[in-house]
């Protein structure tokens, strides 16, 4: 791969990476377990695989976007080359959690911990992304007055363009019949959403919803592909992370809000799924304190 094909901007003020464009032409940058402290948009034009993602793995085809959170841990297993290109952006360049409501992509491409991390890319998306691609190359090559913002502004196109893709495949789904999640699940996201900073075991939830932990357990792997112990983890560290990085809140005073006594032992479970403690997540993935 020649490196001229590839865009970079470091930031000046740490030397981290800030944004990249990365074309591909085979798996080597993805076929090894990755932890990275910058978000990942990985747009798979050729060939067809299997991502592992989190606790899970699933199947992608032919132009597929892959979206990934940082240190959210993935790897793609492939039998045939694949072809694309990928955007890499730090969270100190652009903060999804900070502009929710510009491109609403937070739980929905990513942080869904309910849904594959990917969607499949349209005739019309393909158009959108390489056109915003092609703006966003000439852009980083030409350092001229606001280049950062207007590299935000391209990026805000392909993730709002990208969000509202996955949002109307959603909702196809939904209206195939046999495709519908049993409204327990439903009520299960409900009560995780509700109670998962107080309530961490599978065994509350099936409590709750009236239901044995068995048959629960079952319908989470069946539908979501992923144990129910799996579903509440993520979704504690999710909460986790964005706390990590839009506070200045102590580890102590986050793992107390999430329902953990024991600094140390929430610490060692944020490591056991982030790969990373606390304090390495909030140096390496920046600190971006909301503005009063």
């Amino acid at each position: 791969m020649s490196s001229q094909n590839v865009f970079t901007l470091i930031n000046p003020q740490n030397g981290n990476l800030a944004f990249k464009i990365l074309p591909f032409d085979d798996n080597s940058h993805f076929d090894h377990l990755q932890r990275n402290n910058y978000y990942s948009l990985i747009w798979v034009t050729k060939g067809k695989g299997k991502v592992k993602a989190d606790f899970a793995e699933h199947h992608f085809e032919e132009n597929s976007l892959l979206a990934f959170s940082p240190y959210q841990p993935f790897m793609l297993c492939v039998n045939e080359p694949i072809e694309g290109i990928a955007i890499h952006f730090h969270p100190d360049f652009y903060c999804i959690h900070m502009h929710q409501k510009e491109v609403s992509c937070n739980g929905v491409l990513f942080n869904n911990i309910y849904q594959p991390p990917y969607v499949q890319v349209t005739e019309q998306a393909e158009q959108t992304f390489k056109m915003v691609i092609e703006q966003m190359k000439a852009e980083i090559q030409n350092a001229e007055l606001a280049q950062y913002e207007l590299l935000i502004s391209y990026l805000k196109i392909f993730l709002i363009t990208a969000s509202r893709l996955k949002t109307e495949q959603l909702e196809e789904m939904k209206s195939v019949p046999d495709s519908k999640e049993p409204l327990i699940l439903q009520n299960l996201k409900d009560a995780i959403e509700l109670n998962f900073k107080t309530k961490h075991s599978a065994g509350n939830y099936a409590d709750l919803l009236n239901i044995s932990p068995k048959a629960l357990a079952k319908l989470s792997k069946n539908y979501f592909n992923k144990t129910l112990t799996d579903l509440i983890s993520e979704r504690i560290i999710i909460e986790a992370k964005r706390e990590l990085y839009l506070t200045n809140k102590t580890v102590k005073e986050i793992a107390y809000e999430l329902g953990y006594d024991d600094e140390h032992y929430f610490s060692r479970f944020f490591k056991t799924n982030a790969d990373v403690s606390p304090q390495i997540y909030r140096e390496t993935v920046g600190f971006g304190k909301m503005e009063a």
